[in-house]
């Protein structure tokens, strides 16, 4: 049987430094993958595997963390995104930690971003092959957690953060053929997801969007079907899984350097406690 060796990346914003230091320890040891999928922070973060840059991620993040043109409720109430997107988006990748446009087109791994279309309340799949702008902005759209961020378009279609849709993309991954998968998760072993207590505030918000709101009403369903489908594949060999062992001790945002270095580290440890593991499943 061929394989397809793929690799899913979760979103949970600043958790997502748990998956920086896991990703960050694959590249270093020249782990490759015929493509990869992340959703929200997991594709903010995981294109850096497809620009072949370990160790950018948590670099920038560090610098710029405490950076009010980064994020915060100062770039929430100036620009009306938490993580401001014009500074986060095009002036680090641009300008102050370059985003390596070119590896990222010349390698041939297929990049797939999650959004959520706020008209349909479905999930939205886009395979990023190259990296101009407009790529850029299905990132961003992947990554606009709702009430935080303005509505993102992109390809004609009104998105926002593909979590509310699709939590986990493994289910769509073997869809369309990646059947020798890594997951990582950014919630440990038993976690539940229960009900956003700010439904009465997403009702109000996006109102002129039953469809996203009724996908909101269900989304701890989804998420909690996700994990035991993720737990499934894991027992039956179709997917190796990392997972923090304990409540990443970290918030959606997060100012303090040291915080976001603390959980990179538990993700590097993680990855390097089960490398040989890893070749192993892949091989």
């Amino acid at each position: 049987m061929e394989y397809k060796k793929g690799l899913v990346m979760e979103g949970g914003a600043m958790r997502g430094m748990f998956t920086v230091g896991i990703i960050d320890v694959l590249m270093e040891n020249g782990i490759e993958f015929d493509g990869a999928v992340g959703v929200s922070a997991g594709a903010a973060f995981g294109c850096n595997y497809k620009s072949r840059q370990p160790g950018r991620a948590i670099r920038y993040n560090t610098r710029f963390c405490r950076d009010k043109r980064y994020c915060g409720y100062h770039s929430l109430i100036k620009t009306g995104d938490i993580f401001g997107a014009e500074f986060c988006y095009h002036t680090i990748p641009d300008e102050l930690d370059v985003f390596d446009r070119k590896a990222f087109e010349e390698n041939k791994m297929d990049f797939y971003v999650v959004c959520t279309d706020i008209n349909t309340g479905k999930p939205v799949y886009k395979n990023l092959l190259r990296s101009g702008d407009e790529e850029m902005t299905w990132i961003r759209a992947s990554a606009s957690m709702p009430l935080a961020s303005r509505i993102v378009e992109a390809d004609g279609k009104m998105m926002l953060d593909g979590g509310m849709s699709d939590s986990i993309p493994l289910e769509f991954f073997e869809s369309v053929g990646y059947n020798k998968n890594i997951v990582i998760l950014t919630q440990p072993r038993g976690y539940i997801k229960h009900k956003n207590r700010a439904m009465p505030l997403i009702r109000l918000v996006y109102r002129k969007y039953p469809k996203l709101i009724e996908t909101m009403e269900k989304r701890h369903d989804m998420y909690n079907a996700q994990t035991e489908y993720v737990a499934k594949a894991e027992k039956d060999g179709r997917a190796l899984v990392f997972r923090p062992e304990n409540p990443l001790p970290i918030g959606h945002i997060e100012h303090n350097a040291d915080n976001l270095r603390r959980v990179y580290e538990l993700g590097r440890k993680a990855a390097t406690a089960r490398l040989s593991q890893v070749k192993n499943f892949l091989s």
